[in-house]
């Protein structure tokens, strides 16, 4: 069986050591050898083992009925979107690892399988190397999905977990974690939270069969959080983790990204480092998580290959995952419910006037009190920190 890689990065090129590596037991587990006769890339690569394999013009995949599985890793809407688009309209599957375009295009890349008889898989595209998409469409089916909450981004898990072991300031990691290359020069899209944000858009696009927009989830990073803001955790014997989070309400789901204190006995309080977790909540199984390398050359590539198995053992039938185009409307965030962690400038006194109930958690510094309150909706938080003022930060519990 033949197969093409679009794109010869980091992970375009671990899926074609994957391939190599793991020939033989792929054979097997497909029943034929599964051979890569193209690479897409504009680049050259001089003495690469697959040299013989590389073209620079999509159309001469689409053009090839001997390549049935494609493979995605260029990053990005376009041109992802409209090369994919070909390949599935030739009668080609594809997987991918790219989280941008599933998120933004996925339902209708689905669409255009179905049509043409094929499929468009992306277990890579959330979580690198684990295996959570396939988990939600196939294993846990049984089970109505309550609650999905991820640590899903290896730059702001090392960051956070850096920041609190070593008593950094955002800045300073920053910096070293770019040094390092677990931050990309411009950072934006892992610490401002975006990248959590398209992930669990996906996870509750296939847990609601309908289409989650990206842009209605509210996000928040962790370019605010401080090397003092880890001293009140510490303090409340919790540790801050950005978690993206899908909650069943009613019979509506309420997401979000935003840094949380977790406590011990939370699954996501021992996640450390450049490790993703998933954990989620099923109305029959419970609570079960899913931990391992959130990225990475050969743990994403791992994932897509698994996919690649998968598209190989279904050639010519569409295997339907249940994820339509029809738009679904999340509840109102500002209904939410939570506890807050608040830092403000404001005398005990007005704080016990806004809040009523409060536990405090103060570090005994001279210009700041830090307080918990009972647990409220948003709308109604928002405007009792409005009347007091003096914020300076705020973080939710988990």
């Amino acid at each position: 069986m033949k197969a093409a890689i679009m794109g010869y990065g980091t992970i375009g090129s671990g899926v074609a050591k994957v391939l190599e590596t793991n020939k033989d037991i792929l054979a097997e587990r497909i029943g034929e050898p599964l051979e890569l006769k193209y690479i897409l890339d504009l680049r050259d690569f001089p003495g690469d083992p697959n040299e013989k394999c590389f073209v620079k013009d999509y159309k001469e995949i689409v053009k090839d009925k001997d390549v049935k599985i494609v493979v995605e890793t260029m990053g990005g809407v376009e041109p992802a979107f409209t090369f994919v688009k070909a390949m599935l309209e030739a009668g080609k599957s594809v997987t991918t690892s790219n989280k941008a375009l599933v998120a933004d295009k996925g339902a209708e890349l689905m669409q255009i399988a179905e049509k043409h008889n094929v499929n468009f898989v992306f277990e890579a595209a959330v979580g690198g190397g684990i295996p959570i998409i396939r988990t939600l469409t196939a294993c846990l089916t049984g089970d109505v999905i309550e609650e999905i909450d991820a640590i899903c981004n290896g730059t702001t898990n090392y960051m956070l977990t850096n920041m609190e072991q070593f008593g950094s300031d955002y800045a300073e990691i920053l910096a070293e974690a770019q040094s390092l290359g677990y931050a990309e020069k411009d950072p934006t899209a892992d610490v401002e939270g975006f990248d959590s944000c398209r992930k669990i858009a996906i996870l509750t696009s296939l847990i609601t069969g309908k289409n989650v927009d990206f842009n209605d989830i509210p996000t928040e990073g962790i370019s605010k959080i401080s090397a003092t803001d880890f001293k009140y955790a510490k303090a409340m014997g919790r540790s801050i983790k950005l978690i993206a989070r899908s909650v069943k309400v009613g019979d509506k789901y309420a997401c979000r990204v935003a840094p949380y204190l977790v406590k011990p006995e939370n699954m996501l309080y021992h996640v450390s480092g450049v490790m993703n977790a998933v954990s989620v909540k099923g109305n029959m199984l419970g609570e079960s998580m899913y931990y391992g390398a959130g990225a990475g050359a050969l743990p994403t590539a791992s994932a897509v290959v698994g996919d690649m198995v998968f598209l190989a053992k279904n050639v010519d039938k569409y295997v339907k995952i249940g994820w339509t185009s029809e738009k679904y409307q999340l509840s109102d965030p500002t209904q939410e419910q939570f506890r807050y962690f608040v830092r403000a400038t404001a005398s005990q006194s007005n704080i016990e006037n806004e809040f009523e109930n409060v536990e405090y958690a103060n570090l005994d510094l001279d210009d700041e009190v830090g307080f918990i309150t009972s647990e409220m909706t948003e709308r109604e938080f928002n405007e009792r920190i409005a009347a007091l003022g003096g914020i300076i930060s705020v973080i939710r519990l988990a």
